[in-house]
């Protein structure tokens, strides 16, 4: 594919941003209008180097966080592609979290911390994290909203002594999986997941717009990373009237 695609995007050493972010917006920018179309080939890594005066350890970084969020896929000795945009949620199959899945799926994804702070972990935190009870840990609480509808409460538990200054970081709108990749070098590469049907309380059904009592899909989930080692559990409430899950089986 020629880079006149991209012809009219730019990079500011200026700016805080660091250039290979730039770089992805620019892609995310030709994909969302329509100058890159699903499945077209993105130009070459030399292509892109050229093209914007970058260093190629800039382009691979951009285009190995597209491949992360989705919004490409990459073929050997073939090149980078973009992505067609998916038709239903796959986070409960996948090692993504529910936040990557909504945003790549083209919807308006925003998430609103309603606490962040620590504690000490349950008889349940404990077992799931694989922790003695009464352990420190960082507890938060969200609220997902996806084109203007709450979607999701989600409480989450994460070890303290894994993740120190977590319960003062800024996660509002933010990907937790991506900030945990980020600044501890953390990243799920599994995770157990059990749902059932359960009626919300009054509490919850009104944070999810929903008459109480409504029924709503109970996520539990126990992510580990690539040394097996439990390090997120959480329990979401997600309403199930405006959206359905994939799960594939290979």
């Amino acid at each position: 594919m020629p880079t006149s695609a991209l012809r009219e995007g730019r990079l500011n050493r200026q700016f805080k941003e660091p250039l290979w972010q730039q770089l992805v917006a620019v892609l995310r920018e030709a994909i969302e209008t329509g100058a890159l179309l699903p499945d077209q080939a993105l130009p070459s890594e030399a292509d892109l180097v050229d093209r914007f005066g970058v260093s190629r350890t800039v382009v691979r970084e951009a285009l190995a966080e597209m491949v992360r969020n989705g919004s490409i896929y990459k073929i050997r000795a073939k090149g980078s592609f973009v992505a067609p945009p998916p038709r239903d949620l796959s986070f409960i199959g996948s090692n993504v979290g529910s936040f990557q899945d909504l945003a790549r799926s083209g919807r308006s994804v925003s998430t609103h911390v309603l606490t962040l702070d620590e504690g000490q972990a349950d008889d349940r935190e404990a077992a799931a994290l694989r922790i003695p009870a009464g352990t420190k840990v960082v507890r938060m609480r969200r609220l997902r909203t996806v084109d203007g509808t709450p979607w999701m409460l989600v409480r989450t538990t994460l070890p303290r002594d894994r993740f120190g200054g977590l319960h003062k970081a800024n996660l509002e709108d933010r990907s937790l999986y991506d900030h945990l990749r980020r600044t501890y070098g953390v990243e799920a590469v599994g995770a157990d997941r059990w749902l059932q049907a359960v009626v919300l309380s009054p509490e919850d059904a009104g944070l999810l717009q929903l008459a109480p009592g409504s029924p709503v899909l109970d996520i539990e989930s126990v992510a580990w990373d690539k040394d097996e080692v439990p390090f997120e559990y959480y329990r979401a409430l997600h309403r199930t009237d405006e959206s359905r899950f994939y799960v594939g089986v290979r």
